[in-house]
């Protein structure tokens, strides 16, 4: 994924506000990147962006071969179906629909003939293989977001979007959950770019990336979290897109 000059203005009763400030931000395949920083410095309306779930003012983002801001409603809601996979901290399941039926519906929107064989064994993959007929007020808050898990992943993404998934979790469900994130994103080779105030979690990534009022501030190896940031972004190889 190439992310280049991205602003993200909205109106205001005061006046425009101003959420992202020319994001420049190159993803390789593959890799896993951290993004952190303090509350409202734009980093969930930066994923929104890149999941097509919000428009970008201005600005450039590619994504397997395709412009993302040119893209029309639908145009966008097949990228999203065929090449992005979503973990947010809330749940967003279907209430009325069982773990095995939240699973299929994007394979059903797909076109696959076999969701529900595909479905049962995503759900299997994250340790649900006994819950598949429960509706989501009948899961823990563990199971649901690894149900979310099996969907965001089932039809092997291009980019995987991760919020603040273990954001409503205790720490020993949080922890599991992003074994079974990391796991599955090297199975499949998505690129991941994980959101997170957990320093610890940021340093399970390839790089992080710093944000601040809309802005990336630096990029630096995993490991160097706990450090000063570099003062310059570096940007990685082999991106999505060209």
């Amino acid at each position: 994924m190439r992310i280049r000059n991205l602003y993200l203005t909205v109106p205001a009763t005061a006046g425009p506000v101003n959420i992202l400030r020319g994001i420049d931000l190159d993803l390789g395949h593959g890799e896993a990147v951290g993004l952190i920083g303090p509350s409202g410095s734009g980093k969930t309306s930066l994923l929104m962006v890149l999941a097509g779930l919000e428009r970008a003012t201005s600005g450039s983002v590619r994504l397997a071969g395709a412009e993302v801001t040119a893209l029309d409603e639908d145009s966008l809601a097949r990228l999203r179906r065929t090449h992005v996979g979503i973990v947010f901290q809330a749940f967003h399941l279907i209430p009325t629909m069982t773990a095995l039926e939240n699973v299929a519906v994007p394979l059903e929107l797909a076109g696959r003939a076999d969701a529900f064989d595909r479905a049962r064994e995503a759900l299997r993959a994250v340790g649900l293989g006994h819950r598949l007929t429960h509706l989501p007020g009948q899961l823990s808050g563990g199971e649901q977001q690894r149900t979310v898990l099996a969907r965001a992943c089932v039809l092997e993404p291009v980019l995987l979007l991760a919020d603040e998934p273990t954001g409503n979790l205790d720490h020993a469900t949080g922890a599991h959950v992003m074994d079974l994130l990391f796991q599955m994103r090297a199975v499949h080779g998505s690129t991941l770019l994980l959101v997170t105030h957990d320093a610890e979690l940021a340093g399970r990534c390839d790089r992080c990336v710093h944000m601040s009022d809309g802005r990336i501030n630096a990029s630096q190896e995993a490991g160097e979290v706990s450090r000063t940031p570099r003062s310059a972004p570096r940007s990685s190889p082999d991106p999505l897109a060209p």
